[in-house]
């Protein structure tokens, strides 16, 4: 049994998403960033660096394990999926995932800061954040071209990548363009985990959706947000 500490944000789908793959029996603990949950003394002890994802494997004497990345690494070789044996495909794996860790997500990341967040629109940092949101989603594009995923067979580094490029709009950052990136974006939106892991903790879209006609919705989270990223506390 794993126990999930998560939110609904990319890096938490991905966690989701995975274990949604892999078909592991988990228990979602829902993390409430606005709260600052992810800031108390009891989840500090899992995650010296208060983010979200956490996960604990209690079949691994209570183990606990955060960075999504190293998450999705975990889960691989637990139950041996989505993630090559052999050194080259290993490899290629491990550098798109990297690629998103160190890229993709800090990227979009910082343009949702301050696209989405910051009170004040600081006109050359969105277009800095955004034009390098695009530049890597050129990248993405262009590498899936000739092929179907991103190092042979699904795997972590698709799920990694996925969870962060399908919420271009967020950023606002227009993926109608990258036609190869978005087939991709469509073809692992259709697998049925990745549908059920987005929707943990909760239906972040269809909750939005849904008060998108009162004082709440995406301008409303955005103002939410906003709080965390003035206090550092985001995930």
């Amino acid at each position: 049994m794993i126990d999930l500490f998560t939110a609904p944000t990319p890096n938490g789908w991905k966690a989701s998403v995975m274990l949604e793959e892999t078909g592991l029996d988990y228990t979602v603990h829902a993390v409430d960033l606005m709260k600052g949950e992810q800031k108390t003394p009891d989840f500090l002890k899992l995650n010296p660096n208060g983010r979200i994802p956490v996960i604990v494997d209690r079949e691994a004497d209570d183990f606990a394990v955060f960075e999504s990345g190293a998450i999705l690494v975990y889960l691989a070789e637990k139950t041996g999926r989505f993630l090559p044996t052999d050194t080259r495909g290993r490899s290629q794996v491990m550098q798109w995932l990297m690629f998103q860790m160190g890229g993709l997500g800090p990227m979009m990341g910082q343009a949702n800061v301050f696209f989405r967040y910051m009170p004040e629109k600081i006109e050359p940092a969105i277009q800095r954040y955004q034009g390098e949101t695009a530049r890597l989603f050129s990248v993405l594009d262009g590498h899936l071209a000739d092929r179907e995923f991103l190092a042979g067979d699904y795997s972590i580094a698709d799920i990694a990548n996925w969870c962060w490029a399908r919420t271009a709009f967020w950023s606002g950052v227009d993926r109608a363009p990258y036609e190869h990136m978005n087939r991709w974006i469509d073809a692992i939106a259709a697998r049925p985990a990745a549908q059920a892991g987005i929707k943990v903790p909760y239906d972040l879209a269809a909750r939005m959706a849904a008060e998108k006609n009162g004082e709440k919705g995406a301008d409303a989270f955005a103002r939410q947000a906003r709080s965390l990223v003035n206090t550092g506390k985001e995930d």
